[in-house]
């Protein structure tokens, strides 16, 4: 049993042909550019554009970048502009006819590829995946939980600070304006952290940078998003009682910087028994940790038990 996975990021698509034992048969990813429909068309030929290719295949998975729509098929991912309501499934469809497609959110996807290959030996787990944006997703018991719109887990959207600054989502507080890469960045630089013109853009890998060489307003930027980190984990484990939580995606490849204060939030904060023994550990499949998700998402669409990797 055969499937293809697809990986719908914001800059780039990825996408694999992956078994149902988890091995990825092989893989390739291609920045979005400026004709996403034409780009989406040309990889899935790539990979699916024989007819024996199409008959092996039992299903295809998606992961997309959001908001998206599950029921109707269709993404709006945020930096991809010409994709507002773009009927993501059906283009798809007609790409491969006659095989089943599904879609999820892309950390959604990150997640179940976390739990199912990921060696997290956990029946449950919320993913998050800190970058430019903060995504999430969920695991409830072997299955991914996406709720009534297909949005479920998106925990950059959980309001932390009351009266804090204005989101992309129309909301104020909300995570990722204070633990994704930009928000970040913009406080530090509120705060009169500045960067020399020969070291390159004030960027989050700038920003990581100088926090390891112990720039207070730069470890300060990574405390405050760990202690926004920590609420949000906080309040979903209180509701859903998860015990692992992965975190993924361009900010968190910071490692300790982001880890240790946040795992130190958690623990000074936790209350309730359940929440004292959270699991907070690094994404082990990293770039494919998607791909992987929207494999197990397809074939657990065809029935196929999924075995996750110890």
């Amino acid at each position: 049993m055969t499937v293809l996975a697809l990986d719908i990021g914001g800059t780039k698509f990825a996408v694999a042909r992956v078994d149902a034992d988890g091995t990825l048969l092989d893989r390739a990813e291609h920045p979005v550019g400026q004709a996403p429909t034409a780009t989406l068309r040309g990889l899935v030929a790539d990979f699916a554009g024989d007819g024996r290719t199409r008959r092996s295949l039992t299903g295809v998975g998606i992961g997309s970048a959001g908001p998206i729509d599950a029921a109707a098929g269709t993404v709006s991912p945020i930096n991809i502009p010409r994709w507002r309501g773009y009927r993501l499934v059906a283009a798809v469809q007609r790409l491969v006819p006659g095989v089943p497609v599904t879609l999820a959110g892309d950390a959604q996807c990150m997640a179940l590829g976390e739990w199912w290959r990921g060696g997290h030996d956990c029946g449950s787990l919320l993913a998050i995946a800190v970058s430019t944006g903060v995504g999430g997703g969920l695991v409830i018991d072997g299955r991914p939980w996406t709720g009534r719109t297909g949005n479920a887990g998106h925990i950059g959207h959980v309001i932390v600070d009351l009266d804090g600054e204005a989101c992309v989502c129309g909301a104020r507080g909300c995570l990722e304006t204070i633990a994704a890469g930009p928000g970040m960045v913009r406080w530090a630089l509120a705060q009169g952290w500045t960067l020399a013109p020969a070291t390159g853009r004030p960027d989050a890998r700038a920003l990581a940078a100088a926090a390891r060489s112990g720039a207070p307003v730069p470890l300060a930027a990574f405390q405050r998003a760990a202690g926004a980190l920590a609420t949000a984990i906080l309040n979903t484990a209180s509701v859903l009682d998860v015990r692992d939580v992965v975190i993924g995606g361009g900010v968190a490849a910071a490692g300790d910087l982001l880890l240790d204060p946040l795992r130190a939030a958690i623990t000074a904060r936790a209350g309730m028994p359940h929440l004292r023994d959270l699991r907070v550990s690094s994404t082990t499949l990293e770039r494919d940790a998607g791909l992987y998700g929207a494999a197990a998402l397809a074939l657990l669409a065809s029935g196929e038990p999924l075995r996750p990797t110890p």
